[in-house]
């Protein structure tokens, strides 16, 4: 199972790298109770075993005019293995999907897409997700107001 391995040290790396991805090591080691050079080994191990994926800065959607979010629920016209795996590469390849979820229940898939606003979406929807293979139908819904966007996971149960 994954994660069973790690130790309160580890999740505690976990939980401050993911919340600022650019901690210096001093700043982690601090935050985490261990010196520098254990503190690095075992980010360099939680790295190289595929729990840290990658690092990332948070855009401000609102200055680069990407703020406006819609998700779209897609039911496909068949869901065998070929259909399925047709779809999941597409949909993979298209930078306007932000992100893409098989479902269960009354859809297939559940996308989200940002972008700078309805027209740019029509544009979306019509050129790009309506020509994904496999598409049947398609219903949008639009976002009035982001809430919350959350950075990470809740680690706290684990440290």
């Amino acid at each position: 199972m994954e994660g069973k391995g790690l130790d309160k040290f580890d999740w505690r790396i976990l939980k401050a790298v993911q919340t600022d991805g650019r901690l210096s090591l001093s700043s982690l080691s601090a935050q985490v109770g261990l010196s520098k050079t254990p503190c690095q080994i075992r980010l360099k191990r939680l790295e190289e075993e595929g729990y840290i994926t990658g690092y990332h800065a948070q855009l401000n959607m609102r200055k680069i005019r990407k703020n406006y979010v819609v998700f779209i629920q897609v039911k496909l016209e068949a869901t065998s293995r070929r259909h399925l795996e047709q779809f999941n590469a597409a949909a993979r390849k298209m930078d306007a999907i932000q992100s893409c979820h098989m479902m269960a229940g009354g859809f297939d898939y559940l996308l989200k897409v940002r972008c700078r606003n309805m027209e740019e979406y029509r544009v979306i929807l019509t050129d790009c997700i309506n020509d994904l293979p496999g598409v049947y139908q398609t219903t949008t819904f639009p976002v009035m107001e982001e809430v919350k966007r959350a950075i990470g996971v809740d680690l706290t149960e684990l440290i």
